[in-house]
């Protein structure tokens, strides 16, 4: 079973796979194992985010767009789990060894001080959309 890796030099994101054929019946949330736990280093969080050809070609999507793995998401039982929705009409067949998502490393701030106020003194740009 491969580890997570990069498919070129320049890729950004390091490519998981499934550790086991995964059945998907239409309109089902299925949740794919990925062979891995990692321990995700201070100062970072692991996104996981969708292959671009998971809805092309295999009609699966991630209801939750993308994934976060905290930094204390390291336990024994704590494998990487791809959740992904079959919007088509048929069953999906994922692979043993299939590549079923991305996985990307962000650097964080954790350290930040919330202050509640009464009044936005910044005027507003127009809402939700305004700028396209």
């Amino acid at each position: 079973m491969p580890l997570p890796k990069k498919a070129t030099a320049g890729s950004v994101a390091f490519d998981l796979y499934s550790r086991a054929e995964v059945k998907i019946k239409p309109g089902e949330i299925s949740l794919l194992p990925s062979n891995f736990i990692i321990k995700v280093p201070p100062g970072l969080m692991l996104m996981l985010a969708p292959r671009s050809s998971l809805a092309k070609k295999l009609g699966l999507i991630m209801p939750n767009s993308i994934g976060i793995i905290d930094q204390d998401y390291c336990g024994e039982s704590d494998e990487i789990l791809i959740q992904v929705y079959n919007f088509t009409k048929k069953k999906v067949v994922i692979k043993k060894s299939e590549r079923i998502a991305q996985a990307i490393f962000v650097k964080i701030d954790t350290h930040i001080n919330w202050r509640e106020t009464d009044k936005i003194k910044t005027k507003s740009r127009g809402g939700f959309g305004s700028t396209g």
